[in-house]
């Protein structure tokens, strides 16, 4: 998946969130519970877990479980993304996403996919 390099270098927390619904459109904000925030080396880790994910098959459901928010070292807001392990879409938006970056597909299925989820469900 390719994520913006930049934004992935500024981002110093990332919130871990399980969603109760999608979005109804691309850049709603996400609604459900927060159930981590990573700093440090976990949050480099598991958005080098998602830069890894080779892009994925399309496939139609797109029912993303869970979803990520980036800050800054302010605080700031950079970008937030929603994927689905499932049919392979993502969402990604933000300040820090630049145009053309908005959507992408992931394989669900691989190592890096299997470990990322893990991760959130060890998380929760």
């Amino acid at each position: 998946m390719q994520l913006p390099a930049e934004a992935v270098a500024a981002t110093a927390v990332v919130e871990v969130v399980r969603l109760s619904t999608r979005p109804e459109r691309y850049g709603d904000p996400m609604t459900g519970d927060v159930v981590s925030r990573w700093t440090g080396r976990e949050a480099a880790d598991s958005l080098g877990l998602l830069s890894s994910m080779p892009p994925g098959k399309d496939r139609v459901c797109f029912a993303p479980g869970w979803g990520l928010r980036a800050y800054d070292a302010a605080d700031q807001p950079l970008f937030e993304l929603i994927f689905c392990f499932s049919c392979h879409h993502a969402w990604l938006w933000g300040p820090a996403v630049p145009s053309g970056a908005a959507f992408d597909t992931i394989t669900g299925t691989t190592g890096d996919a299997e470990a990322l989820l893990a991760h959130f469900r060890n998380a929760a």
